[in-house]
């Protein structure tokens, strides 16, 4: 199974791979969105048609409470309705032709409304005017119903379903008289026909929708809604779940009545059109994928094939082969590829041809450089035989200088184990024997003395740093001085702990401020600039160099340079203690 999946493992498996892996994703994405946004288009238009038709219902609503509010203020006001209630409000009964005119003349006015059943007149002790029973207000309504409209001070006080008929509803106002500062002189009770609020149900159950008029009490008023309206849920959120169904609900309430229309749509209902616009996406995904999968595998075919033609050109590179790959025609990424390819075998032949011209000089060199080691062992047994001669002729002083000069050649060609590292002491012993053969030059015009704490003398250094420095001092320090002059060389701690201050001092004709720091500024250039030869600061600016070079991971501050004119020069730096 494992040697299937490392051969499937193929980049043009893998590209293809990832081309489909990709393009499903993208396909998955674009279609759930889709489905999504279109989803939410289509409740959000839903629940805004919802919203209008509430405010129209609401609209129209209110248009019958006007209506009813209008007629009923007609009735209370007619002149007739207004002398009969001051009568009885002064003590005296109103007769029979009397209230039977009165009945004329409401059923006149009623003639003009469509929903109103009767207009109901009673005196301020509740008996009745209209009708001619002998019925009493304190009959149909309660005493605090009939507070309501003593509240109302004669705007209409809504009072709900009548109690002896459900196909009635009820409204009650005080009758006020208009010439005698609005005294009230009796009680106008207003039948309405149920069929009154008929808020457009055929409409709404053809859009399968549930409409139900709750009053200002939260009473039912008209709800075609199956189960109890008043079973409802009193929420403010647009989206209900009754019955385990999810509904779109809207609220609209009256300004005028404070009455609210509750208006449940099923929310399947509203997304019926979701269903084929699914199908569709999945059929658009469905053919979508198909494409892709086609064109990701001529895709990843049209890549590998000149990748595969390369590699079989590579694996001739195994039989010791390297040819190049034939040029193709294909993208510019790939000609660049073989063109890279084609180029490298032709570095690698020209390498291996200079590779095997390399070897057959290093086997002479090796040669050489063995032909050249007998070189200063024959100038060592020179001056070891120039030195016995010496004795022979007692020439004692000569010998010692012979001695001197080969322990310094010893020194400066080779060293003990061929390391670059040696102590402080061999590093004062070699820079004392030099100023011994400097000695033979200039006589008694040259003095050195050496200071060097004994815990310092084994620090580590690199080699031939003392040597440049002392034979500056020697050469531009007391060569240049009229008279006898000296060179001190002094090893002391630094200010800064685990560092030691080598310096070489001479009491020459010293420098000026100028000079010195054109000298500072030259050691990084390799001496000063036009310099040539003597004088030009080479041996400074290597030594500066080597210091950057062996201390580089521990910087010590670097090569330092003091002088004054007429003084002298102290050239000095610092090292590390321990070994290196």
């Amino acid at each position: 199974m494992r040697t299937r999946l490392r051969n499937a493992n193929t980049l043009r498996n893998q590209i293809l791979a990832v081309c489909v892996l990709v393009m499903a994703l993208v396909l998955l994405f674009v279609g759930f969105y889709t489905y999504r946004r279109v989803s939410t288009v289509i409740t959000s238009n839903a629940e805004r048609q919802l919203q209008q038709t509430a405010i129209e219902a609401i609209g129209r609503l209110e248009t019958l409470y006007r209506q009813v509010d209008m007629l009923s203020s007609q009735v209370m006001t007619a002149s007739e309705v207004q002398q009969l209630l001051l009568q009885e409000s002064r003590g005296r009964r109103s007769t029979l032709g009397q209230r039977q005119s009165l009945l004329q003349s409401v059923r006149t006015l009623q003639v003009y409304s469509d929903g109103i059943a009767s207009f109901d007149l009673f005196t301020r002790d509740c008996r009745s005017l209209s009708p001619l029973d002998e019925s009493r207000l304190t009959d149909r309504l309660q005493p605090e119903q009939i507070g309501l409209a003593d509240q109302g001070r004669g705007r209409l006080a809504w009072i709900g379903e009548d109690p002896r008929d459900p196909a009635y509803f009820l409204a009650v106002r005080s009758v006020r008289l208009m010439d005698h500062d609005f005294e009230s002189a009796g009680y106008l009770l207003v039948r309405i026909e149920r069929s009154t609020f008929d808020l457009g149900a055929d409409e709404t159950q053809e859009r399968r929708e549930y409409m139900t008029l709750l009053d200002g009490e939260g009473r039912v008023i008209r709800s075609d809604y199956g189960g109890s309206a008043e079973a409802l849920p009193d929420s403010a959120d647009h989206k209900l779940d009754i019955g385990g169904e999810p509904y779109l609900q809207v609220r609209q309430t009256s300004q005028l009545t404070g009455w609210k229309l509750v208006i449940l749509a099923p929310v399947k209902s509203l997304t019926e059109g979701i269903g084929a616009l699914r199908t569709a996406i999945v059929v658009a995904g469905a053919a979508g994928f198909l494409i892709c999968l086609v064109c990701s595998f001529f895709l990843s075919a049209m890549i590998t094939r000149p990748i595969l033609r390369l590699i079989k050109t590579m694996r001739g590179a195994r039989l010791g082969e390297l040819r190049p790959s034939p040029e193709i025609h294909s993208t510019v990424e790939i000609n660049e590829l073989t063109k890279t390819y084609n180029q490298l075998v032709g570095h690698m032949n020209d390498l291996i041809q200079v590779i095997y011209e390399k070897e057959l000089i290093r086997s002479r060199t090796e040669l050489k450089a063995l032909q050249a080691q007998i070189d200063p062992h024959f100038l060592y047994n020179t001056l070891e035989a120039l030195f016995w001669a010496l004795q022979d002729k007692e020439e004692e002083e000569l010998a010692n200088l012979v001695v001197a000069m080969s322990d310094l050649f010893r020194y400066t060609i080779g060293s003990e184990h061929g390391s670059e590292w040696v102590t402080l002491r061999e590093e004062l012993d070699h820079a004392e024997r030099y100023m011994q053969l400097m000695k033979l030059r200039f006589g008694d015009r040259l003095d050195w003395s050496l200071s060097a704490p004994p815990d310092s003398l084994e620090l580590r250094m690199p080699k031939l740093l003392l040597q440049p420095l002392v034979e500056n001092a020697i050469l531009h320090g007391v060569g240049a001085r009229k008279g006898p002059g000296s060179v001190v060389l002094r090893v002391e701690p630094a200010g800064e702990s685990g560092l030691w201050t080598v310096s070489v001092e001479d009491d020459g004709p010293g420098m000026d401020a100028a000079l010195v720091q054109e000298l500072a500024d030259s050691l990084g250039s390799g001496g000063l600039p036009g310099g040539r030869g003597k004088g030009s600061g080479m041996a400074l600016a290597n030594v500066s160099k080597r210091l950057q070079l062996y201390y580089k991971d521990r910087p010590t501050g670097g090569l330092r340079i003091e002088s004054r004119l007429g003084e002298g020069t102290t050239v000095g730096f610092e090292i590390p203690g321990g070994t290196a």
